[in-house]
């Protein structure tokens, strides 16, 4: 093919992309109309409080002020998706004092009602051990595991722990952290009730 060729079957192919582009759209307005999902009422509210007020509910949800400021301060949200994204984005970017601020306000992971007494002394001789191991208290999400079964997976999780190093724990321990206050957070804004995030008490049986 010679080089006008060349030129002219280029310009013929050029001349087709416009074909293959979509047509104008006037921005955000381009989201189809079902895909624009009201926002709950409660983050609304979450949305339009007051920094400081803000900042006391995420700090129910995680005790870090670092974490409740970056995550108040990125309001409004547009949905729920994109608040606890940017929850697990700031939970990520804990420093290990930021972590063992939000440990330091985090209460012993109760056991749920009717179970026995007994697992209840096996527990508290478990956080015991790992207190003294690691220097905070054991957290743990118990958001998929099944009333019947926290118990036994508490136990079984700290025993499991205790094996680790000070830095796999702290790693571990951060990602739990993560996980709970993700769960208290979709309540939070979502007003749900009844499955808790974790199973929490002061300390003792």
């Amino acid at each position: 093919m010679s080089r006008s060729q060349d030129v002219m079957h280029a310009t013929r192919r050029g001349s087709t992309l416009p074909s293959h582009r979509l047509p104008s759209l006037p921005g955000r307005t381009a989201t189809p109309a079902r895909h624009r999902i009201q926002a709950p009422p409660d983050l609304e509210r979450f949305n339009s409080a007051a920094v400081g007020e803000a900042r006391r509910a995420l700090l129910s949800c995680c005790g870090s002020l670092r974490w409740a400021r970056r995550v108040a301060e990125h309001r409004p949200y547009p949905d729920v998706d994109s608040l606890l994204a940017a929850a697990d984005e700031a939970a990520y970017d804990l420093t290990p004092a930021d972590l063992a601020e939000a440990l330091a306000t985090e209460p012993l992971t109760l056991l749920p009602d009717g179970v026995y007494s007994a697992a209840h002394m096996a527990l508290s001789a478990a956080h015991a051990a790992y207190e003294s191991r690691f220097g905070h208290t054991f957290v743990i999400c118990l958001d998929d595991i099944a009333p019947e079964e926290a118990a036994d997976q508490v136990l079984f999780a700290i025993r499991c722990r205790l094996a680790n190093d000070r830095e796999e724990e702290r790693l571990l321990a951060a990602e739990e952290l993560r996980r709970l206050a993700r769960g208290r957070l979709t309540r939070l804004v979502r007003g749900a009730r009844g499955h808790p995030a974790a199973h929490r008490t002061p300390s003792g049986p």
